[in-house]
């Protein structure tokens, strides 16, 4: 088990360029599986939970080639799938929440898929339901093995139906939105997740062949085709890298520019920075974090304490709660910080209590944050990541802090982020790497 060493209390500056999504890259990756013809997938970030979905594809018998750093192809025309019934699959996808997206496409395609309970991050409760039950409503058949947590899923042949999502789950509509795109006739999933990375998976079907209307909403029509095709396809900037940086900017007190951010795709994540009163400039498709001696919360236009709260898109996605909480603790004023989606995501700030920040946790979904206004800083201590937002949140609690840190359980932080070590080491953090 790896471990992060931090010097604390460092201001960093310089240039910190986003990697590839995560969340669209095991999207699109997964619809490799949809054709037989040579896929092409460009600013893949090279993390743990990516390359852990590639091995799952090549065992599946997909030709995966790397071309270049962050490129790859994939092509899916001679597929293995009793690989689906092997001991090596199960200890591959039990570790993979992102690999339960494989089942829509197969499904489509060949009839028939399966799965176990996919692992992932500890965050709570994440039940699969809206996936089996949207693929139910294509006419497929679903069933349970308790004994072995695996779930099975077959159809002769998918059909068009109308269905009304019991919630906006991202992975859910993607799932359903890849097995729909090969199904006969119509479907149409209402109360869809409408995500830029969702977007983007709707954008690379359609160039693949697929007919998709209503892209960017909640409303989706999907009108099926016989077969899809290749295409070439470039993945967006992570969008929590980037509420990171500038988390990371704010809380250490530096200057920190972010290029090639994607702005256009980033929603309400600047303003709900600035509401925490973190100055940044949008350039272009750059992100400029001015060094700040103090920053100041917002309240609310009747003078009420000011609430974060995640929502689904185009709310504030959930994955970024973790770092406005590290980072009001610095901040002048007070926020409540409400986690609506997971019950288990907020159980980190015992660590940061342990560093000084002042904190209630009123329940599992909601801690009021009084922020110390960086006259006391954060002291450094020892502690273990729970899961990557909360990693990454901690390692820049840790930045901030005076004095020495340490971080156990890093490969959960490399989960989800590509050498962040090197590259914050690159304007000026001190982290040393113990394997």
């Amino acid at each position: 088990m790896a471990t992060f060493q931090i010097e604390g209390g460092r201001k960093l500056n310089g240039t910190l360029e986003p990697q590839g999504a995560k969340n669209e890259a095991l999207q699109v990756i997964c619809a490799s599986l949809l054709t037989s013809e040579k896929v092409t997938i460009s600013n893949i970030p090279e993390i743990r939970d990516v390359l852990k979905l590639i091995e799952v594809l090549s065992g599946l018998g997909v030709k995966t080639e790397r071309l270049s750093k962050g490129e790859y192809t994939f092509l899916a025309d001679e597929l293995n799938l009793d690989y689906l019934q092997t001991e090596q699959f199960a200890r591959q996808a039990i570790s993979l929440r992102g690999s339960i997206m494989i089942v829509g496409p197969l499904l489509a395609r060949f009839g028939k898929a399966c799965i176990p309970q996919p692992g992932g991050d500890k965050i709570g409760r994440r039940r699969l339901d809206t996936h089996f039950v949207g693929l139910q409503n294509l006419g497929a058949s679903f069933t349970y093995d308790a004994e072995k947590h695996f779930f099975n899923v077959t159809a002769n042949r998918l059909t068009g139906n109308y269905m009304l999502l019991d919630e906006a789950s991202v992975t859910g509509t993607a799932n359903i939105l890849m097995a729909a795109v090969l199904a006969k006739g119509r479907t149409t999933i209402y109360n869809a997740a409408c995500e830029p990375y969702l977007q983007q998976l709707s954008r690379m079907l359609v160039m693949m062949g697929a007919n998709i209307s209503g892209i960017g909403s909640n409303l989706l029509y999907i009108d099926g085709v016989e077969q899809l095709r290749g295409c070439n396809h470039r993945i967006l900037p992570d969008m929590i890298e980037v509420g990171s940086f500038i988390g990371l900017a704010a809380m250490t007190g530096s200057e920190i520019t972010i290029p090639n951010a994607g702005i256009d795709h980033l929603g309400i994540i600047p303003a709900s920075f600035k509401r925490l009163g973190i100055k940044l400039e949008l350039q272009g498709d750059d992100i400029f974090i001015p060094a700040q001696d103090e920053y100041e919360i917002e309240t609310f236009i009747d003078g009420s304490i000011m609430t974060i709260a995640d929502a689904p898109w185009p709310g504030l996605t959930p994955d970024l709660l973790s770092i406005f909480l590290v980072v009001a603790t610095q901040a002048k004023g007070s926020v409540l910080i409400h986690q609506k989606m997971f019950e288990s995501r907020l159980f980190f700030v015992d660590k940061l209590i342990d560093m000084g920040a002042q904190i209630i946790l009123c329940d599992p979904h909601r801690a009021t944050v009084i922020g110390l206004n960086k006259k006391f800083q954060l002291r450094g201590t020892t502690m273990s990541s729970p899961d990557i937002r909360a990693g990454v949140a901690l390692l820049i609690a840790a930045l901030s802090a005076q004095g020495k840190s340490k971080i156990f359980n890093i490969e959960q932080i490399d989960r989800g982020y590509e050498k962040i070590d090197e590259r914050l080491n690159q304007v000026g953090a001190a982290i040393t790497r113990i394997d």
